[in-house]
């Protein structure tokens, strides 16, 4: 974006904070204060899926007997809301470029609030399942649009440095969701979660309605967005290696959902923990996460090729899924929580190499296509994942094997499709490092 214009878009910000191109101090005072502002409600948007994800996981369990309904059938819940989200990012973008980004967001943020208020009445799981499909569809306006508005008001280095931000709220979202759930169930039952959630829905939508005015002025809305994205997607698809890396990274999220999905029951049911505790494990899990991963842009991005460390992680997720394989079919004996939830850890953690690294493999790619490219990414994840959710529960609550088999058959798809298609060896970018974008240096 031209610099006039992009100053004079982030004049639209809100009405009481305009930026001229020449600003006093006191103007950049305000305009520090509405960038502020901007961050946390994107951030919330950001946040809203992982939390409407990750809250209710403790209240599986309580589920699965107060709505009489078998283990795999409860776990469809979550099959729904994430194909919702799945499946929304691509309707949602295209709207947002005909329409503008106000109007889908608010309407999405309308729709998601009435659908979680009738999770929490719903009298059984088939109700429950049908109506997190449409939250999920909902929610996925967040996710599409915050992209959106950061394209729309930031470039360059700056853009980078927000979508890291925005990136990095996402990841804590994870941390304490499950934590929050769990203390929900400590003094109501499991539809609490999604009262809690309503309210949520509730301020942020709001929040959204005061201060994140309209970024996509008319002149710049076309009218063929679907149309465009549907060529542009056959394209991509066309691309081997980027073909490689979305099935990596797909297969990769998936062998994370089969954790997400599979261990309430896990924790719960077979190893006998209290909400409490499993929500204090998610969250250490999803610090390990959210570490390595910052080990990986920190200190691996720029001294070692992406796809070495990609390289790494799915080793690594492979070694953990196998362990998790032996202790859970008795290969080692009987074997207790802190094992299990020990090769869980290093499983999650090592999601910190495989995630990043794909996605930044892919999109270097398609400089040309980067949303499309997104857009590609996030739908294959979350339908791959949205896959892989049922069969963890296939065998019933009351054991881990199913997981296990779950995370390690992807493990071995994902490494298969990265030395299948993506061929690193024969990759020129893999033969040297290259910088993350946002950090200081050059990027490749």
């Amino acid at each position: 974006m031209p610099e006039s214009g992009q100053k004079a878009t982030q004049g639209h910000i809100t009405e009481s904070a305009p930026v001229a191109p020449e600003a006093p101090a006191g103007s950049v005072t305000a305009a520090r204060r509405t960038g502020l502002l901007v961050t946390l409600v994107l951030g919330g948007l950001t946040a809203l899926p992982p939390l409407s994800m990750d809250m209710y996981l403790p209240a599986l369990p309580e589920v699965t007997g107060a709505l009489n309904a078998p283990a795999a059938t409860v776990q469809l819940t979550l099959t729904a809301c994430l194909a919702g989200m799945a499946l929304g990012q691509l309707v949602v973008g295209p709207m947002s470029d005909r329409w503008g980004r106000r109007r889908p967001l608010l309407v999405g943020m309308i729709v998601y609030v009435l659908a979680t208020a009738v999770c929490a009445l719903a009298p059984s799981a088939e109700l429950l399942i049908g109506f997190r499909l449409l939250q999920g569809l909902a929610g996925a306006a967040g996710i599409v649009i915050a992209r959106a508005v950061v394209r729309d008001l930031y470039d360059g280095v700056e853009m980078a440095r927000f979508f890291s931000t925005l990136m990095l709220i996402s990841g804590v979202a994870p941390i304490i969701a499950p934590l929050i759930g769990g203390q929900i169930l400590r003094i109501t039952d499991w539809r609490g979660v999604f009262y809690v959630l309503t309210v949520i829905g509730v301020l942020l939508t709001l929040v959204v309605w005061r201060f994140l005015a309209e970024t996509l002025p008319p002149e710049r809305r076309h009218e063929g967005g679907v149309g465009q994205a549907l060529r542009t997607m056959r394209g991509l698809l066309g691309d081997r290696v980027f073909a490689g890396y979305m099935l990596t990274g797909g297969l990769a999220f998936a062998a994370l959902f089969a954790y997400i999905s599979a261990s309430p029951f896990v924790v719960q049911e077979i190893y006998g923990a209290s909400p409490q505790t499993f929500s204090l494990l998610f969250g250490l899990n999803s610090i390990g996460l959210v570490a390595v991963g910052q080990v990986n842009g920190k200190l691996l991005v720029g001294r070692v090729s992406l796809d070495k460390a990609l390289g790494w992680g799915l080793g690594t997720i492979l070694v953990a899924s196998l362990a998790l394989l032996l202790m859970t079919s008795g290969a080692f004996g009987e074997v207790g929580l802190v094992p299990v939830a020990a090769g869980l850890f290093v499983l999650m953690s090592a999601m910190g190499l495989a995630m990043p690294n794909t996605n930044a493999q892919a999109l270097m790619r398609t400089p040309h296509a980067a949303g499309s490219a997104s857009a590609l990414l996030g739908t294959t994840s979350f339908l791959v994942g949205a896959v892989a959710s049922p069969l963890v529960g296939i065998a019933g609550e009351h054991t881990a094997v199913p997981m296990a088999v779950v995370q390690l058959t992807c493990a071995v798809l994902a490494l298969a499709c990265f030395l299948g298609l993506c061929r690193p060896w024969q990759t020129a970018e893999a033969s040297r490092p290259v910088r993350a974008p946002g950090t200081p240096g050059p990027a490749a």
